[in-house]
């Protein structure tokens, strides 16, 4: 459990509150900490199942802990920058989109875990969730990137809406995964 890429999923959990206390303080200087925060904690996440790879590194805990840190990070980053009054209209869609999502699959992964059933991550779920840390990224730097960088904002609402894209598209594989499975169970078949 001590291996370097579960004390880095670890870490991007124990980085959440901090993000959140430094999203809600005043100032210039506490947003750009936020987003450092935030930008560390998404680096984070490719950076653990790299060297869990490199070094043959890999466990169980950190199997079922990177996802969930995962859906944390980002969970919460939707939700202060909803509460902050990012999102009105349709801009909460892809916002809502995504964590249904998460949702979902993380329901579809439990099962399908029971079933012995395994999905693999694919190369479009890791454009998924760079694509979800830029955007969301850019959303919480908001009107300072905007002010920088004239369409930065407009640039993080098109962002989110790509990701909210390909999180359905890689959401359908864990769903088409149960269904498949079902069915089978479902007429009598080896669910193997």
């Amino acid at each position: 459990m001590l291996a370097l890429p579960n004390i880095l999923t670890v870490l991007r959990i124990a980085l959440v509150p901090v993000f959140v206390l430094a999203f809600w303080l005043p100032g210039d200087t506490a947003r750009w900490t936020a987003f450092v925060l935030f930008a560390i904690a998404g680096i984070s996440d490719g950076l653990d199942g790299f060297l869990a790879r490199k070094y043959d590194a890999g466990s169980d805990f950190g199997r079922m802990l990177d996802p969930i840190a995962d859906k944390i990070l980002v969970g919460v980053a939707l939700m202060m920058l909803v509460a902050d009054g990012r999102f009105d209209g349709w801009k909460l869609v892809p916002a809502l989109v995504i964590l249904s999502r998460e949702i979902l699959v993380s329901g579809l992964r439990e099962f399908l875990a029971g079933a012995q059933v395994g999905v693999p991550v694919t190369f479009l779920a890791k454009i998924k969730t760079t694509m979800q840390i830029v955007a969301i990224g850019a959303m919480i730097l908001g009107p300072i990137a905007d002010r920088e960088v004239p369409g930065a904002l407009a640039f993080a609402y098109i962002a989110l809406w790509v990701a909210a894209g390909l999180t359905v598209a890689t959401g359908y594989a864990y769903l088409r995964a149960g269904l498949a499975y079902t069915r089978k169970v479902d007429r009598g078949l080896p669910a193997a």
